[in-house]
């Protein structure tokens, strides 16, 4: 049967749905909401296909696209059948999860709808008619709701039989140039602000006052924050010894209202020799769906409502499933192994500024279980060295730059300038300084950290030893290139004798607070943890566990740095913006502590070198050596950051093997000769 005809047939079938009556009241009032949505992504996609975006006024497409999401934004969140408390309040605890996330695999119509694909949304049209027709079969034949095993399965297969066709389409997004949907609009009107509808994004007032900020600032500006962006990818690829030249492919990833500046990127990286590829993040059961989207992307509608349905795989989720992924994965990277292989990775524009809420923990959403947490540990260790295999690590850069966003109140367009000048500091002033601080920490055996002012970090980093100083360094001189901008020195600890406490009081991850985060390292890996986020420890420690150490049972302290960018400190206290960084900028602002693998994961083989010409012998650590053996644990395919801030943070001294102690820097201070520069901002 034709798609076309399917989706005629479905969409024939859930109109009748809202003239029936034969469920109990509160199943059939469920299916006639969802009955009623369907029909509003129906009644759109016809728009679209008439050309109705070109045609209608910007009231009239910002009316539509709030209709689309207004469901799950906050003010609307505790009535919606989105929300999995509403849900199992409603429905009961045995069906409210399962319907539930029903709902959240439907909204995922969305974007696909924008996007012409319809077999896409035919599948999911007919997997809510076949759950609606085990209840409507089983009430009108025996008075009775269908078995739960049952409609679980039908979720199952759903899974199971559409994962390679989805495995295979995202990789063709994001591997192939072909896949142009977001790079037309790119390369459109963009004098006028119904673009940004074009996207099927979530579209606020910080997308369109980014763009009329964008619009406003001198070409020479704009043309520089696109010249700051593709140059770091470029010399990333440089420090990096790697080969640009044999890539034909850079992947973009922004938020929207900084097409303007996007554009001119995507000139300068195709005179690069690079062709864009801009792909949507995937918000679905087949593809993915979780707290971290990569891709472009509008506004969030509603994080609680990310944070809610981030565990819905564990509705399904087991080991056959898992190695149908793992094999829908491998052959949709066979199938473009051509493209993978000239693929040089993504090149990133964060968005700063979104006022933050906190988040709840619901005892009604789905979670994984203890068995599936290992499960999705092996799955994402499996699918990165899949990935790996086709876009090799030693081969592959990248690059990121974050600017803010309006909501970051009344001071946007003075934070916003900062920003730009704090993104094109003089690397060459912070390479000298930082230069003098990497010959002083490679004389040590150890660094110590230790916090001031109700932060109890106390901490002991041991350091690789150096076979021969004249040509080997422990730290990398890290200027503007990958991480834009500017401002720190890094290293893989030596996990052996790296032990204590890491404190911070308070800290963003991944656009998550935490509140009070502890972590106890020894031998470099963490054996305990807490935080004062929620009345129970155990509710604290499953939000780290589920958020942080991401399902597994611990994690290394995979990196180790000196943030040296005092400017950008000084900026985020002035306008108070500190806990509206992003990590990128947060992280030059201190030391950081990362959490999960090195650095270097998956490229430990190549070469680096700093400035001075030395080599940065600092790639491993105890476990990422295990891939020479081809053992497992090598990798734990995760990164977080964690600052200390300047004001915070008592000492930080470097132990050297006949145990003098060098200090670097004390009470927020740095005292090492030839770094006094980077205390100006702070005394200003």
């Amino acid at each position: 049967m034709m798609v076309e005809e399917r989706y005629l047939l479905a969409r024939e079938r859930i109109w009748e749905i809202k003239k029936e009556h034969m469920l109990q009241k509160e199943f059939q009032e469920f299916f006639t909401a969802m009955a009623e949505f369907l029909e509003m992504i129906c009644e759109n996609y016809t728009f679209l296909t008439e050309g109705g975006l070109k045609k209608s006024s910007l009231d009239e497409l910002k009316s539509r696209n709030h209709r689309l999401y207004e469901d799950i934004l906050p003010e609307n969140y505790e009535s919606s059948y989105a929300n999995p408390e509403v849900c199992v309040a409603r429905l009961g605890e045995k069906y409210g999860p399962l319907l539930c996330c029903l709902y959240a695999e439907l909204r995922s119509l969305i974007p696909l709808m924008f996007e012409g694909r319809l077999e896409d949304m035919v599948i999911r049209m007919e997997l809510f008619l076949e759950i609606y027709g085990s209840f409507e079969c089983r009430q009108a034949e025996e008075e009775t709701l269908p078995e739960y095993d049952a409609l679980r399965e039908m979720i199952y297969w759903y899974v199971n039989d559409y994962t390679r066709d989805a495995a295979e389409k995202k990789l063709r997004d994001m591997l192939l140039p072909e896949s142009d949907f977001a790079l037309q609009i790119i390369e459109g009107d963009l004098s006028d602000p119904r673009y940004l509808y074009y996207f099927g994004e979530y579209v606020t007032e910080n997308e369109i006052e980014t763009w009329k900020h964008l619009l406003s600032i001198p070409e020479e500006t704009l043309q520089k924050m696109a010249d700051t962006y593709t140059e770091g990818y470029r010399i990333g690829f440089q420090m990096g010894n790697k080969d640009i030249t044999r890539k034909k492919t850079v992947g973009i990833r922004y938020c929207l209202g900084f097409e303007p500046m996007i554009r001119r990127a995507v000139e300068n990286f195709r005179r690069m020799g690079l062709e864009p590829v801009i792909y949507r993040t995937g918000e679905n059961m087949l593809q993915g769906r979780s707290m971290n989207r990569g891709g472009y992307r509008g506004a969030v509608p509603n994080r609680q409502y990310d944070f809610d349905h981030k565990d819905d795989q564990a509705l399904v989720l087991d080991r056959k499933l898992m190695q149908v992924k793992l094999e829908a994965l491998r052959e949709g990277y066979e199938k473009y192994k051509e493209q993978a292989s000239v693929f040089g990775g993504p090149a990133v524009v964060e968005t700063f500024g979104e006022k933050m809420t906190s988040l709840k923990e619901k005892e009604q959403a789905l979670h994984l279980s203890e068995s599936q947490q290992k499960l999705s540990v092996e799955y994402a260790s499996a699918a990165g060295e899949i990935q790996n295999t086709y876009i090799k690590g030693e081969e592959r850069s990248f690059t990121i730059i974050a600017f803010p966003i309006p909501e970051i109140g009344k001071d946007f367009a003075s934070i916003f300038d900062e920003v730009i000048r704090i993104n094109t500091l003089d690397y060459q002033l912070y390479q000298r300084m930082q230069q003098v601080m990497i010959d002083t920490l490679d004389q040590g055996k150890y660094v110590l950290i230790k916090g001031m002012k109700g932060n109890r970090t106390n901490l002991r980093v041991m350091l690789h030893t150096l076979e021969d100083p004249e040509k080997q360094s422990n730290f990398e001189n890290c200027v503007a290139d990958v991480n834009i901008p500017v401002g720190e020195v890094f290293t893989s600890p030596v996990l052996a004798g790296t032990e204590g406490i890491l404190h911070v009081s308070r800290v963003y991850l991944n656009e998550m607070e935490y509140r009070n985060l502890m972590l106890t390292f020894r031998d470099g890996m963490i054996t305990d943890y807490d935080c004062t986020n929620f009345d129970s420890r155990e509710q604290n420690r499953k939000y780290i566990r589920d958020n942080v150490l991401h399902h597994h049972e611990s994690l290394p302290l995979g990196e180790f740095a000196i943030g040296t960018n005092t400017t950008a400190f000084v900026a985020a206290r002035k306008y108070k913006i500190e806990d509206k960084l992003p990590i990128l900028i947060a992280e030059k602002t201190g030391p950081h502590f990362a959490v999960g693998d090195t650095c270097y994961s998956h490229s430990e083989e190549v070469a680096v070198y700093n400035p001075d010409g030395k080599e940065i012998i600092a790639r491993d650590n105890e476990c990422s050596i295990r891939r020479r053996d081809g053992g497992t644990g090598a990798y734990f395919n995760c990164h977080t950051d964690i600052t200390i801030p300047y004001d915070e943070l008592g000492e930080i001294s470097v132990v050297t093997c006949d145990e003098r102690v060098i200090p670097i820097i004390e009470e927020g201070r740095f005292v090492l000769p030839g770094c006094e520069e980077l205390n100006r901002p702070l005394e200003r």
